[in-house]
Order: C-alpha cells, then structure tokens, then sequence
C-alpha cells in the first residue's frame, strides 16, 4: 500500500484524467464502447492505485488483493489501469480496443488479458464471483493462518453500478455474505443515478442503504470525487468487522465539456468535438491520444515495486521455519492430488440411486482432498451432498448457500477461480435454469467447478411438471466447454467422476432420484472419456440402441426381448453426450455400427440425439403427477414400447 497520508490533489486530479482520456480514445478508436463509467469512477480508481495490494509482476500471488469489475463495460478503464500499473498489456494493444485478435475484448475475459481477476459482464455476476472470492480466502485463512502468521489477509475489492444492484443475483449473495460476516469484502457502488433509459428513479426507489444494513454490512456514503472522502472509506476498509458497502455518489461522465451527467453516455462514444473540448477543459492537448505524462506514469508504476516487494515480503514469511506446518499445508492446497482417493465399491445387481452413489462418491474425494468443498442450495438430505463430519463453512467444508440458486453457482465460480480450491454446488436438475448465467461464464473461463443436478427426469414422479426436467439436458448439452455425465449407474458415477477430476472445465453431473440397478459391466477410463462406450455388443446386430442414465437399463432390457424373437442388438451408454460429439467419425463408428439402425432412449426432449441416431424415444411436451412407473408407461419409455418401435422401423 502506498502512503496516503498527504494527498497531492493535484497530481490525483491529473491521474484521474489521464484513466479518463486513455479510456475515452481507446472507445474513440474503435468507435465503440461505455465512456461515462470510467469518467465517473477515475477519481476512485486512482485513490484505489494507493491502496490495493497487487503485484503486477506476478498477476497470481495468492495474497494479492482481488479487484473484480461486476460493471464488464468498464473494460476500457479496466485495460487502462493495468497498463498504467504495468502489467503485461501494452499501449498498442490499448489501441487495439474491440478489435479482433485484441487483448481489450469489449468486457474482460479471465486468460485472455494479464491481470483480470474472473470474465464479467453480464450483471450482478461479479458481485456474486467477488462473494466467492472473499468466501474461499475466509475458508483458505482458517486452513492457514495461525497466531504465529497470517498466510492469508487480503481483501477483496468489487466495482458494482446500480444495473448490478438491481439484479436478483446481487441480492442474494450479498444476503449470504452477511450472514457469513465476510469482513474482507468491499464493494464499491458507483452511484451515479443512471441507466440506459434515463435517471435510475424511473425503475429503481428502494434505500440501498438500508437494503444492505439489513443484510448485516456496514455502509459508508462518500462523494465518489472527493479524494480525501475516498481515502477515508478506503481506510476505514482496513478494520472492517463486516463486509464493508462504500456508497460512491458520482456524476456518470464527470468533467466531460458538455455531456456530464448524461445517460447517453453510457454506451456510446463521446464524439471528436466532444473529447476534444473535455482534454481542453481539463488541460489536456486536445491533439494528442494515448498520452500518458512520465509523472502521471511513475506514480502509477511504483506498484510494481511495491507489490514485488510485499510479495518478496509475503515469500519470506511462509519460508520462515515457525511456519513449516502452514507452508506444508499450502502446498498440499497448491499441489492438488486425486490419487489418494478411495472410490466406494456397489455390488452389481443392488439398487441404488445415482445421486445416492454420487453423495458416497462427493465424501471419498472430500476426504482425499482438502480442495474439495461445497454444498447445495437447502436441499443437501435430497441431493445427497452433505460431506458428513466435516463441518460447517467457514470452519468446515460443508456451505449452506439457503435457497440461492441464482447466486450459489456464481459464488462458486469466484471459489473456483480464487486458486485454491475445487467447488461443488447442488439442487434440483430442473432448477439448472437458475443457473444457467453461472454455467455459461464457468465454462467461458474454463473455471472447475462441479455442478450436481439431481432428481434428473420424469422419474421425479408425484411432484409433476414443474419439478420433472424435460428441455435442459439439451440446454446444458449446447453450452460450449462444460461437461454434462448422465451416468447409468453406480459404477458409471464413478468412472464419470474420475475422467471429470481430470477436465481442465465445468462439469455437470444429472443424477437419478429413483433406484438404478448396479449394472454388470465395469467401464474403463477410456471408454468415458470417449463419451460412450459399448455395455452390450452383438454378432452381426441389426439395430444400436443409445441411451443414457436410467434409461440405459431400460435399453438392455429391450435389448434381450428383441433378441428372444432374433432382432440382434448393441447397446451404447454415453454418459457424456459432450465428450462424445467430440469423437472423430472413425471412433463414432467403433461404437455405432453404422450399418444397424440407432434408436436413442432418453426420457428428455433429446434433439441433440438426431445427430447420431434416426429414431428417437424421447419426451415432446411437460410431465405429469403420478408415480414414476406410470409416466414411463404414459410416455412409452418402457422396453414392452421401444420393442414396438423398433419394429415398427425395421
């Protein structure tokens, strides 16, 4: 941290500026882009260059300080802080601002530019990645802090406007930090009192103010261009009991020549009059874009020295001999081991659910590995996800996320990206769509983070079609880079489970609510991560039949009526539709048999079997209420059925 103590208002004021004219001309360069947040939020984020401890040199020491963007339109300022502090982003990449190949892509991306934390831009995820963030650093100090040494003491910082304040996503993950006292999380609210449409009283009334105290933060109001203000706030942060909300009151635009306080700022650039007229006001040579003073340059880059020297710092206190059990502790959290796991074993012919062999499975790798955490959203008894004996987060591993859904898989995302640890997060499979923001920007960011979906069909049974999945398996299954198992049995959970440790993404795991039977067959390693595999093979067959999850046992029992009236069949598990897109034609084929007839079998909508197969027996409309052996026969997905369509077809 710099010191703060004397504050030259004046520099401050230019350093503000030069955020605010590098921004704007990298929006006027590619004509394109959100130029009043950054006006509005310089004079913060240049009081924040004196107080976040980061490390431009090495944009992963683990005690840095997090600084997350929930507002992604911010990129512009966002791309010209990192250059200005000196991280890996050049100033011709600045000018490459949108464009294609860039390293500025139009709202951050985690991996593709140095120094961003987690991807953001739809809103109010941020806020709930920041959450996350300040959970797992909660969780990693109770693992390595000791009187001795605090491993872990870093805060995590997150820019919000009111668009993120307004979504439901927002609310209930602040709700939760709350609850879990997170006293190492800030969030600044840009308040501006603008949105797209005009002045934000037009949609929006409520007291935040009273909102969040309600949901037990401490809440200071400043004036978000007052640097002093600022620098109170900001200190107060450092002995916060609570999470700490700094109600930033701005002017979107602030010093631009004649658009200050417009809401058409928001999303458009200023114009060449307009940039020019601003720099002139502001003292700038309207002239020149891309130009940064040496002073305003070395003010900003000091934080390369001082955050390598506090990580140099940070480095010799781990290494210091009193610390040899935390060090140790560390590096087993750094050094992730799934070869210590001791899987359950099922006996072939017993019945048993998925999501009952998966909660057996969660407790062997959460014994093994000390990365390994999560819970569910109120519903652990039914998703079989308690790891048993092994606490309450932030003591143990278990996090009650309450009834969240919409938060818990946004939360888990920042857990997972914080670097030390695998989470999982657990509901119903039918509440997926919740989630489904959560999903999209885990798999965008490649982040490992395992979601359990059970009660994953019409098996569901009495409880109807508002609670029986019928369209999301074709949803989940569309989403670029995460991984869907739908696993047949017991044994196929855990072989699912050991290719998906080994994913470097998202993987989704939909289980049954209903006894499957533990099946005869033992798939290997390869057969899952091909995606699907052989579970019954015929001498010349004349018909495949695809299946997945609890209907692969309904495919091998019609299997075996057709072939007593000497109709040959093979039958395909895929318990992983998306590894098994991925296969090339040659593998495909090793296991369809391209001159039989493919049936697939899934009780879902199942479009995405087309691909592969010419009939499918499938479900078109909502469940129903009954018991789940009726609606099987209502939706004749039952062997006695797909006996008469294969026939039907041949």
């Amino acid at each position: 941290m710099q010191n703060s103590s004397t504050l030259d208002i004046d520099m401050l004021q230019k350093m503000a500026n030069t955020i605010r004219f590098l921004s704007a001309d990298m929006i006027e360069s590619a004509n394109s882009g959100h130029p009043g947040a950054p006006f509005g939020l310089a004079d913060i984020m240049t009081m924040l260059s004196l107080h976040l401890k980061h490390n431009p040199k090495d944009p992963d020491w683990l005690n840095r300080d997090r600084l997350v963007f929930s507002g992604g339109h911010n990129s512009s300022m966002i791309y010209s802080l990192l250059h200005l502090w000196g991280y890996d982003l050049t100033l011709e990449e600045l000018k490459r601002f949108r464009q294609y190949n860039s390293k500025t892509p139009g709202h951050p991306e985690y991996k593709h530019t140095c120094g961003i934390e987690i991807t953001t831009g739809p809103l109010g995820q941020g806020v709930a990645n920041a959450v996350g963030m300040a959970m797992a650093s909660k969780y990693a100090s109770r693992l390595l802090n000791s009187e001795v040494a605090k491993i872990i003491d870093h805060k995590v910082y997150c820019m919000c406007g009111d668009g993120d304040i307004q979504e439901g996503v927002s609310y209930e993950a602040c709700s939760l930090a709350g609850h879990q006292n997170l006293n190492n999380l800030i969030l600044i609210y840009d308040n501006n009192n603008i949105t797209i449409e005009g002045k934000v009283d037009l949609s929006f009334s409520e007291d935040v103010k009273a909102r969040f105290e309600s949901q037990k933060w401490e809440v200071v109001e400043i004036d978000g261009h007052d640097y002093k203000d600022i620098d109170r706030a900001l200190k107060h942060g450092y002995n916060q009991t609570k999470p700490l909300l700094i109600i930033a009151n701005t002017t979107i635009a602030k010093n631009c020549a004649t658009k200050e306080g417009s809401h058409k700022t928001h999303g458009a650039p200023l114009g060449a009059d307009e940039l020019g007229a601003t720099k002139e006001k502001c003292g700038f040579d309207r002239n020149r874009s891309f130009h940064i003073d040496e002073d305003v340059l070395f003010r900003f880059r000091v934080a390369l020295e001082i955050g390598d020297l506090a990580q140099r710092e940070w480095n010799k206190l781990i290494s210091e001999a009193p610390l040899k059990e935390q060090n140790e502790a560390l590096e087993i959290l750094k050094n992730r081991d799934t070869s210590k796991i001791v899987f359950p074993t099922f006996e072939v012919g017993s019945k048993i659910a998925t999501r009952e062999s998966n909660g057996k499975i969660l407790n062997a790798i959460s014994k093994a590995m000390p990365q390994f955490i999560g819970g569910s959203a109120d519903l652990s008894p039914s998703n079989k996800t308690e790891l048993e004996g092994m606490g309450d987060f932030p003591n143990g591993k278990n996090i009650r996320f309450g009834i969240r859904e919409h938060a818990m898989g946004s939360i888990t995302n920042g857990i997972a990206r914080y670097g030390l640890f695998e989470p999982f997060c657990a509901t119903f499979f039918v509440f997926s769509d919740y989630m489904t923001p959560a999903c999209r920007m885990a798999a965008l960011m490649g982040l490992k983070n395992y979601f359990i979906w059970t009660h994953d069909s019409i098996g569901v049974g009495e409880d109807g079609a508002t609670h029986q999945p019928i369209e999301h398996l074709t949803q989940i299954r569309a989403l670029p880079n995460f991984y869907t198992f739908r696993p047949a049995d017991a044994n196929e959970n855990i072989a699912c489970w050991r290719v998906a440790l080994e994913i470097e993404a998202p993987c989704g795991f939909v289980l049954s609510r209903q006894g499957l039977k533990v099946l005869d067959n033992e798939p290997s390693i390869e057969d899952i991560k091909r995606g699907g595999y052989l579970i019954k093979k015929s001498k010349n067959p004349k018909v495949t039949l695809l299946a997945t999850g609890s209907e692969v046992e309904i495919a091998i029992e019609s299997a075996k009526i057709l072939e007593e009236e000497n109709i040959l069949v093979n039958v395909v598990s895929v318990p992983c539709f998306d590894l098994f897109s991925k296969q090339s034609k040659d593998t495909i084929e090793e296991i369809i048999d391209k001159k039989t007839k493919v049936v697939a079998i899934e009780a879902a909508r199942g479009l995405e079997w087309y691909r592969f197969a010419q009939e499918v027996v499938g479900i078109d409309s909502f469940g129903i209420s009954a018991p789940a052996e009726e609606i099987y026969e209502h939706f004749e997905i039952t062997p006695k059925a797909i006996v008469k369509r294969v026939k039907e077809m041949l």
